[in-house]
């Protein structure tokens, strides 16, 4: 097989190191992502894993694993091969998710986010030991704040991120405002499962998912949102207040 230069491909594509350079390509008969790395291109399908491959016919190696962990008879263990396959899908997914953060195709991100925090799930169960654990445990709160600004942003209207308008129904942006609300309770549960509580209010992640969410209030002008407004009740002893605030949730 004739060895093939990709000179032309990266010149016609510069690499730009201020931004993230991604772009979307119509093949014959399918998607696939691209991303401008320094030195080279990478290419990602858009469904399943993003290199293609499969595994005894299942989508990701994730569903391989818990294929194979449902029939396993004694206690499933990660070795050191497994472990090792679990990384590059864990690079893969990060990979695509930044290209959807990029595209803006936020629920694709929140997809793929999702996936990796259940793979997290899995080999925080399935660990062969605490130092593995931890050193994956680690970058649990960055996916979260992925999975959180995409969650968010979804319910916002696609020019809305383009320009200085207010097009969002202010019930999208009340439920993009309480997407970053339970990404915070989330991360603060983390915090305090590793007995880092102090830091939380001067993480940086912390520090701009709050922007994220005033930002939001600002630009719609959007006050308290119901649940807000509820639990603000129930510490006040509001009783009454919390009741009927409870029936308009409920009608939603």
């Amino acid at each position: 097989m004739a060895v093939k230069d990709i000179d032309e491909i990266l010149k016609q594509w510069p690499f730009d190191p201020q931004s993230v350079n991604v772009r979307m390509l119509e093949l014959s008969q399918r998607q696939v992502l691209q991303m401008r790395v320094d030195m080279g291109v990478l290419q990602l399908e858009t469904d399943g894993r993003p290199d293609g491959t499969k595994f005894e016919g299942q989508r990701t190696y994730f569903d391989f694993l818990q294929q194979s962990s449902s029939k396993a008879e004694a206690e499933f263990e990660l070795s050191d091969d497994v472990c090792m396959e679990i990384d590059r899908e864990f690079v893969q997914f990060y990979h695509r998710r930044v290209c959807w953060l990029q595209l803006k195709e936020f629920g694709r991100a929140v997809r793929d986010a999702d996936h990796t925090l259940k793979l997290m799930d899995f080999c925080k169960s399935h660990s062969p030991d605490d130092q593995w654990t931890v050193s994956h445990e680690q970058y649990r709160p960055f996916v979260l704040y992925h999975r959180t600004q995409a969650a968010a942003l979804s319910h916002l209207n696609a020019e809305d991120e383009e320009e200085d308008v207010k097009t969002s129904d202010p019930g999208a942006v009340e439920l993009a405002i309480e997407e970053v609300n339970e990404g915070l309770e989330k991360l603060h549960e983390l915090f305090v499962e590793y007995e880092a509580d102090e830091q939380f209010e001067e993480d940086d992640l912390v520090v701009r998912l709050r922007e994220l969410r005033e930002g939001m209030r600002e630009k719609y002008d959007v006050g308290m949102t119901l649940k807000e407004q509820l639990a603000s009740a129930i510490k006040n002893e509001d009783y009454e207040l919390a009741a009927s605030l409870r029936d308009e949730l409920s009608k939603r």
